[in-house]
């Protein structure tokens, strides 16, 4: 099995020596695996749209405006 190192902050470091009964590699192994899932999940849809670029972003641009309004409501 390879090895991987990872850079976290100082006092995320610290949190995670204080959990000594946690299996961190395991933690981050299921974390690398879910995100790589999701992300060829995806690139999967991706490929099989004909959506273009500009039609994204008039779709996104319309369900931000309705989202907005929505908690304007709130």
């Amino acid at each position: 099995m390879g090895n991987i190192s990872i850079s976290v902050p100082d006092d995320l470091k610290q949190k995670i020596a204080n959990l000594e009964e946690v299996n961190w590699s395991a933690v981050a192994r299921v974390a690398f695996e879910e995100k790589i899932n999701q992300i060829e999940f995806l690139r999967k849809i991706i490929s099989k749209s004909k959506l273009t670029e500009k039609d994204a972003k008039e779709i996104s641009d319309k369900i931000n405006i309705s989202m907005a309004k929505k908690f304007k409501r709130m």
